[in-house]
């Protein structure tokens, strides 16, 4: 049986997180050779046609030295998903200057840099997809996320310059908003509060389906915007 995205090659940032574990899996199944490039390494078994790569987003030689391994043993990029983030939950005021330099250069940064150096590998494989994580706090706001909403909406603004530069390249950018997705990310923003359940059912109850999504729910996305029918 055919599978879509057979001989493609797709780089994972965050790729051992929540959510990054569940694209890997996804594209693998669909015929992809992934790379889940993180700094923290995979838990537990991955198939043969998931490789792990150390990455750190915020280092320039850390991408480069990722883009030079993936040169040697492929020659291509087909498939970047930008899924490497972390949310910080305060106001501006009680947002420390190294806290916002340092959720900028994870979220935003990270996106810019290993696109940057990820775009020659796409123009030798004559086109690709480029999937980026923004949110819909990037359109709207929750409280005491103020970094991180300022990060998603810079993702979404770079998304949409980055569409208008390569598409003629044939390379697709979009960006990916979710809500809340059921992930340790998310465990953490509930905290310790004593009225931890209500306050899960509240962000529950924001959804018209009165669900939280699921890491798969996202992968189903990411998989949809890789391969040809997304065109």
């Amino acid at each position: 049986m055919s599978r879509p995205l057979e001989q493609r090659v797709a780089v994972v940032t965050g790729g051992t997180g929540g959510i990054g574990t569940a694209i890997c899996r996804r594209l693998a199944k669909e015929g992809a050779y992934v790379y889940a490039a993180d700094m923290a390494k995979p838990q537990g078994e991955r198939p043969d046609n998931i490789s792990y790569i150390a990455l750190d987003v915020t280092s320039e030689d850390s991408v480069k030295a990722m883009i030079a391994e993936i040169t040697a043993n492929h020659g291509q990029i087909d498939v970047l998903v930008n899924a490497a983030g972390i949310e910080i939950e305060y106001t501006i005021e009680d947002t420390s200057l190294e806290d916002w330099n340092r959720i900028f250069a994870i979220n935003v940064t990270g996106t810019f840099l290993v696109s940057k150096y990820a775009l020659p590998l796409m123009r030798k494989a004559g086109g690709g997809s480029i999937i980026n994580f923004g949110s819909y706090v990037g359109f709207i706001a929750d409280p005491q996320l103020a970094a991180y909403c300022a990060t998603k909406g810079a993702v979404h603004a770079l998304t949409r310059a980055m569409a208008c530069d390569h598409g003629p390249e044939n390379i697709r950018v979009n960006a990916i908003c979710p809500g809340y997705i059921d992930t340790p990310m998310l465990q953490s923003f509930f905290g310790d509060s004593g009225d931890i359940e209500s306050l899960k059912t509240a962000v529950r109850d924001v959804h018209p389906m009165k669900r939280y999504g699921t890491p798969d729910d996202v992968a189903g996305l990411v998989n949809w915007l890789a391969g040809d029918e997304a065109r």
